[in-house]
């Protein structure tokens, strides 16, 4: 196979795809910078730098860089393209748009009947004020737009909710607020890739963010059938076929699914279960291709 994926240069996931490929396939970073569409006399074209990316067998998408609105609707609208074309993307872009907000993935998560924290969105400081108090005066407050705990804290004190909301409505953001969950000091991570999963527990007794960024502890984990469902059904309502999902059980022994990730890594669980996640998304994407080579003949 030809692949490419869109990653930084330097990104040590397109480096490990590249490794698992070794002489059977062809691997390529392109930069989400760097893509322009074509529409003419020749059809629809998308490329990046000097590779058109319709001649690619399947695109991964590796990494969501911060741009503009215009240039983050433009690259999903390209990767649509492709997609249409006849290339395999992963994850197909829709699932990355629902991944990526945190806001439209909790409404397809609550909608598909999972245990979610209570969540209030809202665009000013008298609502969000309301809504610290609704949620019991102990709120995480997320980024709209963001992953690996970056830009999440906790407010549970009303005079530091007022000038974190007020600075934030001045900035003319989206108030995202979820009530804060007591749990045990971890979480689990459910990868999922087609029909397998797989899973580690994540534990940081030292803060009540558990991402291994964030200092967290990485530990093997044999998943309950249960948690494999919620896994699978979360994936599936936020349409990836590969998905990092997280979730946390409670100290009253409730499963709240926190967010699925559209774009997930696979360094730590790699690392923690021995498993060459990178090869084996090599094989699913090969089964993808081959399946989308049936169709069209």
């Amino acid at each position: 196979m030809r692949l490419a994926v869109l990653a930084a240069a330097d990104s040590w996931y397109l480096n490990d795809l590249q490794r698992a490929a070794g002489s059977r396939h062809e691997v390529i970073g392109v930069a989400f910078d760097r893509m322009t569409s074509c529409l003419d006399g020749h059809g629809r074209r998308v490329e990046a730098g000097e590779f058109i990316l319709n001649e690619f067998d399947a695109v991964i998408v590796r990494t969501m860089p911060p741009g503009s609105l215009e240039q983050v609707v433009f690259r999903m609208d390209a990767l649509g393209t492709l997609a249409e074309a006849g290339v395999v993307v992963i994850n197909p872009p829709r699932a990355i748009e629902a991944a990526v907000d945190k806001y439209l993935a909790s409404a397809k998560l609550h909608a598909a009947g999972l245990l979610t924290p209570r969540t209030l969105a809202c665009q000013s400081l008298t609502d969000a004020l309301a809504g610290f108090h609704a949620l019991g005066g102990d709120v995480v407050v997320k980024p709209l737009f963001g992953g690996e705990g970056r830009g999440i804290f906790r407010v549970h004190d009303e005079s530091l909710a007022w000038r974190v909301f007020s600075t934030l409505a001045q900035l003319r953001c989206v108030i995202y607020l979820q009530e804060y969950i007591p749990h045990n000091g971890f979480d689990l991570r459910l990868l999922v890739l087609g029909e397998q999963v797989f899973a580690m527990r994540r534990v940081n007794p030292a803060d009540w963010r558990t991402n291994v960024s964030r200092g967290a502890r990485p530990e093997p984990l044999v998943p309950r059938r249960e948690w494999v469902e919620t896994a699978h059904r979360a994936a599936a309502a936020i349409g990836a076929p590969f998905a990092g999902v997280d979730i946390l059980p409670d100290k009253n022994g409730r499963d709240f699914v926190l967010e699925v990730n559209g774009v997930p890594g696979w360094k730590a669980l790699s690392a923690t279960l021995q498993v060459d996640v990178a090869a084996l998304l090599l094989d699913y994407i090969e089964t993808l291709v081959r399946q989308r080579r049936s169709t069209r003949a």
